[in-house]
């Protein structure tokens, strides 16, 4: 076989497998472990019988499709294994001890401690029990659902063992569209149960039980807390020493992404490349210096492997993330190869590497970091080589001779860096905007100094104040001035550009016309590019037609968040809870749909009432959006109605009408707020009660958003509509509370689709069972969004809408129990 022959053999066999991997992340449930070895059987014996046969089109034809099972058939055997990890239903909800041992880093926020739990014995009602052997847990505090006030959690370290009462459930998060895949990160992970520690007595067993990776990252993280006062600062040097993304404020992760340098704030295949490539070029200068080491080992040799091995510790020093993981053993394949002989060209390198981490972690391939960190490494070696300087010149003859030499050095070396730069900003732009809709307009600006600065100095500096803790207070006034210049960039008209997202297709085309414009060939085949790209930056706009209108209910947990677009306006009823001080429904789940869609701003948002679960994710959007009128029963003191240039108390009568959709308020009547001025948030008027009730309706059909109304509201409704509140679509009051969806109310709505927004086991039980029993009765089919995931009521569609949960569900997704009763 010739080394051409040899070439297109590997690139078959690496693509077949990396395609038989794929096909297995795409199945919406599992088979048993049988099939999947069944598989991985046949595959092997398609390889060997390719192997023992003559080199012909058939054979090779049986080989590509033995690689294909054998990728698929090993897939389906780790997520087999993975999935018998998960929390059986039974113990869902119930008070388990359980002892076990701190398994990473604590992540802090205002509503408590998070962490991953090592479990080593657990016990339910005093007898042995089996769980999950990783548990991710939450230790809350103060006002949260879930608090245990009475806890110890500031004592909590990584590696301590503890004996804590535990309140399970399976994985279960948000589906939405264009939104994170929290369930799919936790089986990644190998996280079999989510939980809660209870109000119980927590018992420390043991303070350095095991991880001790783990108890050096705590340990550098309080030494930089105690050295660097400014917490937004320390949380800065935590994230690039250790990892600790989560130290990092919201706003300025806000800010990291609005400047196109968010990939430089994580511990990212680039700090760990840069990071190995350094130690590789110490080892090999100290290398050159041993008689008896150039003796044993090459100094390339010592230098390659030397990188890998620091490469190794940064990672496992970071907490071993995913993206680390996938970056060490990219470079490990790539030190491999280059070890060899054999010289591979860079495309097999890739593919092997590709091959490499998908074996070790399939779900990989699912990442969006995958594709950039294989993107970015691609694109540079296939434009033209970098100028590279010899890590030893020759001796200059005299001062001005050296002078000009070091100076022509530093020149090749910052004319290589600026080129990188360039090649994959534009190289990855495409990519960036299929995967997250936005692309910074100054990143490239920003990239140029902050991959320098942030790399070379405030990374060593983060690292070096392991070893001597005053080298983190010249850290933290580097990365002071860094942020201060990022603000001054990010405040820059238009510095954030985004598009709705485009059909696959499109994507496709993109991505390979971004190959094209920064290969090396002639500029006649580059502008072949620019067709290709274009579909993906003018995707064409959702059409609505004049007189229907479109209703998204997002599944944001327990609380309310519902999407009305009609041909040129937009709507949104209520924007979700705020999870904690650093997260909200607004910033999690409603800007990145909006982004996805292409929403420029929302013409109308109604904050129906002031409870949390309604108003939460508010002020995200009003800080990210512009808004054309907020709508709501806010006292006129709230800070929410400081945040809109026009705003208006909604009171029934009000109405409008938009491309032949009418909108319509039917409660709370005026007399139903207090008296006092200003006073619409005084205590002795119930919030559920000044929920706005907003009816939507055209020739389409009907959808009535009810907010928190109660029984004493739905009867005042009844009162005075009548058979007019009849609807097709009804937004369940209350999230199915006890306390709504009256006899006499659901009879005079007559809703054919009632759709309930609830949080997954909520602690309010909703939807209470007698609330469901009466919408069976009465034929209605209900949703929940917990189990439904977003619900959607296309424009072109009179059907019963869908359920995203069900369009897009992997063998990795929470099962739950039909999505709908009747």
């Amino acid at each position: 076989m010739t080394a051409q022959s040899r070439g297109h053999w590997f690139v078959g066999m690496a693509l077949a497998w990396l395609c038989g991997v794929a096909l297995q992340l795409q199945e919406p449930a599992l088979h048993g472990a049988v099939t999947y070895s069944a598989a991985v059987c046949v595959g092997g014996l398609g390889l060997a019988l390719r192997g023992a046969s003559r080199r012909t089109l058939a054979t090779g034809l049986i080989g590509v499709l033995g690689m294909t099972m054998l990728g698929f058939g090993a897939s389906g055997v780790r997520a087999v294994s993975r999935a018998a990890e998960s929390l059986p239903a039974s113990l869902e909800g119930k008070d388990i001890v359980v002892d076990g041992v701190v398994a990473s880093l604590p992540q802090r926020g205002a509503a408590g401690t998070r962490f991953r739990f090592e479990v080593e014995t657990a016990l339910l009602q005093g007898k042995s029990i089996e769980l999950p052997s990783m548990l991710a847990l939450g230790w809350y505090r103060g006002q949260h659902e879930d608090a245990a006030d009475i806890q110890p959690r500031g004592e909590l370290r990584a590696g301590q063992r503890w004996r804590l009462t535990l309140r399970l459930r399976q994985p279960h998060g948000s589906v939405n569209p264009h939104g994170f895949d929290y369930e799919l990160y936790l089986f990644e992970l190998g996280v079999g149960g989510t939980g809660y520690v209870r109000d119980a007595p927590a018992i420390l067993l043991h303070n350095a039980a095991g991880f001790p990776v783990e108890r050096l990252r705590q340990a550098v993280r309080d030494g930089i807390e105690a050295k660097i006062a400014d917490r937004r600062i320390a949380g800065v040097l935590a994230a690039l020493a250790i990892g600790d993304q989560a130290a990092i404020d919201r706003e300025d992760w806000d800010l990291f992404r609005n400047t196109g340098v968010a990939h430089l704030m994580s511990i990212s295949g680039l700090h760990i490349t840069m990071f190995a490539w350094l130690a590789g070029a110490l080892v090999g200068a100290l290398w050159r210096r041993s008689p008896r080491a150039l003796l044993l080992i090459p100094v390339p040799a010592a230098a390659r492997w030397g990188g890998l091995a620091a490469a190794l510790a940064y990672s496992l020093l970071s907490g071993w993330g995913v993206p680390a993981q996938r970056t060490v053993w990219m470079l490990a394949t790539v030190t491999l190869l280059q070890s060899q002989a054999a010289v591979w060209p860079w495309p097999l390198v890739l593919l092997a590497a590709a091959g490499v981490v998908s074996f070790i972690d399939p779900w990989a391939l699912l990442q969006p970091g995958f594709w950039l960190s294989f993107g970015a490494v691609g694109l540079l070696m296939a434009s033209q080589p970098a100028l590279t300087v010899a890590v030893s010149a020759p001796a200059a003859s005299g001062l001005k001779t050296g002078l000009k030499a070091g100076m022509k050095r530093f020149a090749s070396v910052l004319s290589g860096g600026v080129r990188t730069q360039v090649i994959a900003t534009l190289g990855l732009t495409p990519l960036t905007l299929v995967f997250f809709q936005q692309v910074s307009l100054v990143g490239l600006i920003a990239n140029l100094f902050a991959i320098p600065v942030v790399t070379l100095l405030i990374t060593p500096l983060a690292l070096l104040g392991v070893l001597a803790a005053p080298i983190w207070v010249l850290g933290a006034w580097v990365s002071t001035k860094f942020i201060v210049a990022l603000g001054w960039l990010a405040a820059l008209p238009g510095a954030v550009w985004g598009i709705p997202a485009a059909p696959h297709w499109a994507q496709a085309a993109a991505l390979l016309g971004s190959a094209l414009l920064i290969m090396p060939l002639p500029w006649r085949a580059r502008l072949l590019a620019l067709p290709l790209i274009l579909p993906l930056l003018m995707p064409p706009p959702p059409s609505v037609e004049p007189g229907r209108f479109e209703i998204v209910a997002l599944d944001v947990g327990q609380g309310t968040a519902v999407l009305a677009r009609t041909r040129n306006h937009l709507l949104l009823y209520d924007a979700g809870p705020q999870y904690s001080r650093d997260s909200d429904a607004g910033q999690r789940i409603l800007l990145p749909l909006l982004r996805g869609r292409g929403e420029k701003r929302i013409d109308t948002l109604v904050l129906s009432h002031r409870d949390n679960d309604h108003v939460g994710g508010a002020r995200a959007l009003l800080a990210a959006l512009p808004i054309g009128e907020l709508l709501t029963s806010l006292e006129q003191a709230h800070p929410l109605r400081a945040g809109a240039n026009q705003h208006s108390r909604c009171a029934a009568g009000q109405s409008w009408v938009w491309d032949e959709v009418r909108f319509e308020v039917l409660g709370p009547e005026l007399a139903q707020y207090p008296n006092l001025p200003g006073a619409d948030g005084d205590r002795r008027v119930k919030t559920n009660a000044l929920s706005c009730v907003l009816r939507i309706a055209s020739a389409q059909g009907s959808v009535l958003l009810t907010g928190d109304i109660e029984r004493e509201q739905e009867a005042a409704l009844v009162a005075r509509f009548g058979a007019a509140l009849r609807s097709e679509v009804l937004i369940v009051p209350h999230h199915g509370s006890k306390t709504s969806s009256s006899a006499p109310f659901l009879d005079a709505v007559r809703p054919r689709l009632g759709i309930i927004q609830a949080g997954y086991r909520n602690r309010f039980g909703h939807p209470a069972p007698e609330v469901l029993q009466r919408y069976v009765e009465r034929g209605i089919v209900t949703f929940e969004s917990s189990i439904c995931g977003a619900w959607s009521w296309p424009a072109r569609s009179g059907t019963g809408g869908n359920c995203l949960r069900d369009d897009i569900r992997r063998y990795w997704h929470h099962p739950g129990p039909q999505h709908a009763t009747q």
